[in-house]
């Protein structure tokens, strides 16, 4: 407790201590001096166009990046509309094609003709196409 009493009641730093400490910062700013030397003005300048272009191409690619990903999105879009369109025509062709095939069968089509007032034949005669033969009945 002596000792801490002691170093409180003694506030003021002794000289060798603020010694080493101004040596010890005047080593840092030689240090840092050196590895960053100074630039003219010129060179500031150039430095800073060359700043401002970068940064002014970044962001133009960006923009140019976001405008394509919007029209790949919009693509996309229009893509899933096409293919509900195409799945939707599809389903409407083969509805007809049922209804098509339903009034085609042979039972559909005799009540067809007997509802238009034809009658079925009694004495049916049978076309022969080769030349030799006549038709027969």
């Amino acid at each position: 407790m002596s000792s801490v009493t002691a170093r409180s009641t003694n506030s003021r730093p002794d000289s060798f201590t603020v010694q080493i400490s101004r040596q010890v910062a005047e080593t840092t700013a030689k240090i840092l001096h050196g590895a960053f030397p100074q630039i003219s003005v010129a060179q500031q300048a150039s430095t800073k166009y060359f700043a401002i272009f970068v940064s002014t191409a970044g962001f133009l690619g960006f923009l140019f990046l976001l405008g394509i990903n919007t029209l790949l999105a919009q693509d996309a879009f229009t893509l899933s509309n096409l293919k509900l369109e195409a799945k939707t025509v599809a389903d409407q062709r083969d509805a007809i094609i049922r209804k098509i095939d339903a009034h085609s069968t042979p039972d559909a089509l005799a009540n067809a003709a007997i509802a238009l007032g034809m009658k079925q034949s009694e004495t049916p005669i049978f076309l022969n196409l080769s030349p030799e033969e006549s038709a027969r009945g």
